[in-house]
């Protein structure tokens, strides 16, 4: 990219990751566009402060005469699937109580190679059904993708164990693609219909996202629900 754009749009930095988001939240102060890339996940905990105490806050502590709108963080999660303590954690739910931050997941199969925009705030439901709603976002919405396809399709080593009724329920599932803001109505809408909600991520259950989605769901769709909302998680 670098190559295509010239090294004034594309470049390295110091492997420091409070660094990188602090130099990306200068660029946006000054007006320019900023992506900073972070390379795993797990490494934006040493940019926590620049990103949650400078960057989320620019906005209110100047009376709203400055912001850093124009600045996007990216860092990619779960991207190998098996890479050990430092490559494999989810760390979404350490931002989402701080006032100013917007949070996506996305999905490689989401980001065209032509210019594009993805609201923020809208869920994509990928697939219709009236008997569960299952919601999802980033690399669980592979698993739960291949999961559906087992559950109506399984091998046959599998499908004397998925009853004829499991096999032929009708699932919605529902990409969030952004956590903060949350598409509320989309799901509200989508769990009224179908009266149950299994919501799948993988951080870990405690202080994870789902716990804020299940709670407001359960408040909004309390007297539509059959069962009780259900979280698949990460290990604790």
């Amino acid at each position: 990219m670098g190559l295509r754009t010239g090294r004034e749009r594309v470049f390295n930095t110091p492997l420091t990751e409070q660094g990188i988001a602090g130099f990306g939240i200068g660029l946006a102060s000054m007006g320019h566009t900023a992506i900073a890339e972070i390379q795993f996940a797990d490494y934006i905990f040493p940019a926590f402060d620049q990103i949650v105490n400078e960057a989320a806050k620019h906005r209110f502590r100047s009376g709203s005469q400055f912001d850093v709108g124009s600045l996007t963080i990216r860092c990619p999660t779960m991207s190998v699937g098996h890479g050990g303590l430092y490559h494999s954690q989810s760390p979404e739910g350490f931002f989402l109580g701080a006032s100013g931050l917007k949070h996506g997941g996305l999905v490689v199969e989401q980001v065209p190679m032509d210019d594009y925009e993805i609201p923020l705030g809208k869920a994509e439901t990928l697939t219709r059904g009236s008997d569960l709603t299952v919601l999802t976002w980033g690399t669980p919405v592979y698993h739960c993708e291949t999961a559906l396809h087992m559950l109506s399709s399984p091998p046959e080593s599998l499908a004397k164990h998925i009853p004829a009724s499991v096999r032929s329920a009708k699932v919605e599932l529902i990409d969030l693609r952004t956590i903060l803001p949350w598409d509320v109505e989309t799901v509200t809408e989508s769990v009224r219909r179908t009266g149950r909600l299994v919501i799948v991520h993988e951080a870990s259950r405690t202080g994870g996202v789902g716990g804020e989605i299940a709670a407001e769901i359960q408040n909004r769709c309390f007297l539509k629900l059959n069962a009780p909302v259900k979280r698949v998680t990460g290990w604790e």
